[in-house]
């Protein structure tokens, strides 16, 4: 299979041979949008510096994917646009919906903490990171910026920038509808209809649907709820005096996800247990999934937004543009525990607790030999198998027991944001642009643990002892921030061959939380229901986090085809808090017991780099082949990381920081056009990082950055050949590989564990050694997808037959290790996905 693999990406690179290639994500057609003048009809006009220009002419690396490209590729949200894009990568709906961090050239966002890409549709800066991977509307063009633009676009660029433009009222009635259908009962719908309203009003109305079963079965349920989902989306836009002095975009959005949630397994990297059971030291990549818990995960998301924006001209050479933006997005989700292994369950401090420790002695009794992955077992009883060898337990987490307990998460978000910006269009060489920016958000977050008595589950963040699912552990804050931040920028030109920028952006962000814990006992263990609470009151906290983030750039284009660039700029994303009590949570159950070194505040650091790029872009022999090549160093301070603890207070979610990291690359992106129908391209790119100081765990220096893939390659084709006069065969090839990648600080190195503090003390006896980890088997090893489309179309009809990750590739799509823990949890990527679509236009 492997083989075969490479002698796909073999057959590619040999037609590559014959022609220069460049990237997937520039096709022929230039995309609507503000015009601008265009040396050729195959210039792209892209919006990357918040003014409309060539592309060839931007002084960064940019990708970008046209509305042809969108259309042929079937790419609708950023998971599918990240696919096709050299340096980066994403990991997203592995735990909920809302989930997403995309890395670009090593800087990645962090869960719990603020996105390190802004999210930029029709000018307007989304504000909350669950909608960075939904579906935005009927698309026409998407841009890739890399590296810092928060001088451009606001908060949270630190690493780039996707910008989105969407269809804009049609001059006359037009529509869309497309359909699909896959393996998996796999249903995709999506239309739209555009045209006016009266005179310089017209409107844009686009929906969207899919439906699965998902790749994966629940055994113990014997149903396929491990990855389904549904989602649907409406969106609406109305513009008001559409291509006059005055313009105003009324746009609305509502979306619906109910689906899945925590599709996780676990793999243990304890090698001393490995005589035992070599299962107890795992490679991530070869493990076996398989889905058993007891609890339906369910993942619930709706999302309203509303923007108005105003595009004014106040004189000439002077506009206005101004916007505002309401936001609101709701997401909870029920999966099973993890708390098996902990023996949280196996008794009651408080009598009311007595049903949950009954129901798991008997749905232990009643499973025992339950086939669980290995190294687990399910004995006679629900004691740890280190305390009872002979007929205890090692469930692993998920298990079908009711031993796990219930984790019920919940997060909701209300934001309020407005800008307005004043815009030069002077015809001399200086240009320049100024504004004001304001966001409010109101975020409630909360994460519980429960008892499991085997009698459903009750959608509460806490439920008193006596109820079916009591409350021992609850995990709850308030959050409301306020940002401000002032802007300006200069474009100038004193020649046709040299330009030169310079933006500046002052950030302000005044960040508060409080705990919406109640004062409640753990029925099980006594002890408070926050942890924290045990280290001392839980009190309002305060912080104000400040920025100044600048941005220059430098370009000179000796002949018309050729852009030599370089640009510099700073990076910023706002700190936070974690849950109080976290710090000593940490530090008393981990550094007290086992030495582990690891330091954990319960207020961690804004992150800020500082990113150099410098390249040449440009064409040949009359466009037919177009080549960009750039080279990049970036130093980030106070890297954020997400850590994930489990042990026997429950489960801890928490973001660290990374003293000092180190990054530098390389990529190239190379286009050739073969004849008029026919276009090939490659990228590669190569990322090398390194973590040079980390006070959080300092024997970490000299690793990786986490999440970063250490090279990916993008290769392929695409066909529109003419049969005749009205109807073309097309075909398409995206054939992408992502390196070896790294999820934590922590890499090829033996750490202590739990067991390593338990083991002495057990019914075994065992050195404390005896329990170490080694986490040299938790990288991801390297993987390729290769996706296929072909098909027929007229300017009205359209029929295709398509196949994402074609060759069935296994892969993980993430890997959590949890340290101490002594493994980690890992959800699998897609497996392959068949199906036809259809469509017509009118």
């Amino acid at each position: 299979m492997r083989s075969s693999r490479w002698l796909v990406s073999a057959s590619v690179v040999s037609v590559l041979a014959s022609t220069v290639p460049t990237l997937a994500q520039t096709a022929e057609e230039p995309a609507a949008g503000p015009e601008v003048a265009a040396a050729s009809p195959d210039d792209i006009i892209v919006t990357a510096r918040r003014q409309s220009e060539r592309l060839q002419d931007v002084p960064a690396s940019v990708s970008v994917l046209t509305a042809e490209a969108l259309e042929r590729t079937g790419a609708n949200k950023a998971e599918d646009f990240v696919g096709l894009t050299p340096g980066v990568t994403i990991v997203t709906g592995t735990a909920e919906a809302g989930d997403t961090q995309v890395n670009i050239r090593g800087i990645n966002g962090a869960r719990d903490a603020e996105s390190s890409v802004a999210l930029v549709v029709d000018g307007i800066l989304k504000t909350n990171t669950a909608q960075l991977n939904q579906t935005q509307g009927t698309l026409r063009q998407v841009e890739i910026l890399k590296g810092p633009q928060g001088a451009l676009y606001g908060r949270n660029a630190a690493a780039g920038a996707i910008v989105i433009q969407t269809l804009e009222p049609t001059d006359y009635f037009t529509g869309m509808a497309r359909a699909s259908y896959a393996n998996e009962n796999t249903f995709e719908g999506t239309a739209y209809v555009s045209g006016p309203v009266a005179e310089n009003i017209g409107f844009v109305l686009s929906g969207f649907y899919r439906t699965t079963d998902g790749f994966f079965r629940n055994d113990f349920l014997d149903a396929k709820v491990v990855d389904d989902q549904e989602t649907w989306s409406v969106d609406g836009r109305v513009m008001f005096g559409q291509g006059t002095a005055t313009q105003v975009d009324v746009k609305a959005r509502y979306a619906d996800f109910s689906g899945a949630s925590l599709p996780f397994n676990a793999a243990f990297h304890l090698p001393n247990f490995a005589a035992v059971n070599p299962a107890f030291y795992e490679d991530v990549n070869e493990h076996p999934f398989n889905f058993y818990n007891n609890i339906r995960a369910t993942n619930d998301q709706t999302s309203f937004d509303m923007s108005v924006k105003l595009d004014q001209e106040l004189t000439s050479n002077v506009s206005l543009v101004a916007w505002a933006l309401y936001s609101d997005v709701d997401q909870d989700l029920v999966a099973d525990g993890t708390s098996a292994d902990f023996a949280r369950y196996i008794g009651a401090a408080d009598p009311a607790g007595q049903p949950t420790v009954n129901a798991c002695f008997a749905s232990t009794a009643e499973l025992t030999g339950y086939p669980v992955n290995p190294p687990g077992a399910i004995g006679q009883i629900p004691v740890p198998f280190i305390f009872a060898p002979a007929n205890g337990s090692t469930f692993g987490p998920y298990s079908p027991t009711t031993c796990d307990g219930i984790q019920y998460q919940l997060r909701k978000q209300t934001d309020f944001s407005a800008e307005i910006r004043l815009i030069s269009d002077n015809a001399g060489p200086l240009n320049w642009q100024l504004g004001g920016y304001y966001l409010n958000i109101d975020r409630e977050t909360g994460v519980s643990l429960s008892g499991d008595t085997g009698n459903g589950v009750i959608k509460n963040l806490y439920n008193p002892p006596e109820s079916a699912n009591p409350t021992s552990l609850l995990l709850s804050d308030k959050f409301r921030t306020n940002v401000y931040a002032m802007f300006g920028a200069l474009d100038y030109q004193p020649t046709q061959q040299l330009s030169a920028s310079f933006a500046l952006r002052y950030d302000i962000e005044d960040r508060r939380a409080s705990s919406l814990v109640p004062d409640a006992i753990d029925p099980f263990t006594g002890g408070p229901i926050n942890p924290g609470q045990a280290f001392g009151e839980l009190t309002p906290q305060h912080e104000v986090f400040e920025q100044i983030q600048p941005k220059l750039s430098l370009s000179f284009e000796p002949v018309p085809d050729l852009n030599i660039y370089g640009n510099w700029g700073i990076g910023f994303k706002s700190g936070g808090f974690n849950n109080q009590g976290s710090s000593a949570i940490v530090d008393t159950n981990f550094n007290q017991f086992i030495d582990a070194g690891v330091t954990i505040t319960d207020q961690y650091d804004k992150e800020w780099s500082s990113a150099f790029e410098a390249g040449v872009k440009g064409s040949l022999f009359n466009d037919r082949i177009t080549y960009d090549l750039a080279g990049y160093y970036t130093q980030i301070h106070d890297m954020q990381f997400f850590e994930f603890f489990v042990g026997s207070f429950g489960l801890l979610r928490v973001v660290s920081n990374i003293d000092k990291v180190n990054v530098k690359g390389a990529e190239i992106n190379l286009t050739g056009k073969v004849t008029d129908w026919w276009s090939v391209f490659g990228s590669f790119n190569v990322t090398d990082s390194e973590i040079r100081e980390n006070s959080s765990r300092p024997y970490t220096v000299g690793n990786k950055s986490p999440y970063t893939a250490d090279y990916t390659i993008n290769l392929g084709t695409d066909l529109s050949v003419p049969i005749n006069d009205a109807v073309r065969l097309i075909g398409r090839v995206d054939y992408r590989i992502t390196g070896p990648t790294w999820f934590h600080s922590v890499q090829d190195q033996e750490r202590p564990t739990l067991f390593t503090g338990l083991l002495p003390g057990s019914a075994l006896a065992l050195p404390g050694f005896i329990g170490n980890a080694r986490y040299d088997v938790a990288r991801r090893d390297s993987f390729d997808v290769l996706n296929l489309r072909a098909g027929i179309e007229t300017d009205r009809f359209q029929i295709t037959v398509f196949a994402d990750n074609a060759l069935n590739e296994k892969y993980i799509a993430e890997a959590i290790p949890a340290i101490e823990f002594g493994g980690s949890f890992i959800t699998p990527g897609a497996r392959r996905l068949v199906g036809v679509e259809a469509g017509v236009k009118f």
